[in-house]
């Protein structure tokens, strides 16, 4: 039991350090211009939008990976 536990854990951690290094290294120097003084808040709402997104991807992958440690466990 306690290992499907750390597994999820671990594959918490990791899609942690998957999505900081996707917002840092791609989407943080996504930069719009052409806008006039409209840039600033079209960039931030670019980049919230892709954030929530990666979020939303990223428990849907959590959900799965924590059934499929479930129903391992229950089948031993």
């Amino acid at each position: 039991m306690k290992s499907g536990i750390f597994g999820f854990l671990f594959g918490m951690w990791i899609l942690i350090l998957i999505g900081g290094g996707i917002v840092v290294t791609i989407l943080g120097p996504i930069s719009i211009s052409g806008f006039g003084d409209f840039d600033w808040i079209i960039n931030s709402g670019i980049k919230a939008v892709v954030a929530i997104i990666l979020v939303v991807i990223w428990v849907l992958i959590l959900s799965k990976f924590k059934n499929w440690i479930f129903r391992k466990e229950i089948k031993s």
